[in-house]
């Protein structure tokens, strides 16, 4: 793994349960390159993802949150 990291939010549209969530966490943290997937209890629509952009892409991080059944966007730190 490089030296290199970066932060993305991604935004959920739905409204989703804890146990989807936790899913879509455990889908992101099994792409290689993602070191931290987590969101905050109070604030369920917000993902926040650690990853190294030399080994995966931000558009790759949000088609496997999509993948799960749900509408989503990027946001940038």
């Amino acid at each position: 793994m490089s030296n290199h990291m970066a932060d993305v939010t991604i935004h959920i549209d739905e409204e989703t349960d804890h146990a989807t969530r936790e899913h879509i966490q455990d889908a992101l943290r099994d792409l290689p390159g993602v070191m931290a997937a987590s969101n905050q209890h109070e604030r369920p629509h917000l993902m926040v993802v650690q990853y190294d952009p030399e080994q995966v892409n931000s558009r790759t991080l949000l088609d496997s949150v999509t993948a799960s059944g749900v509408h989503a966007e990027l946001i940038g730190l």
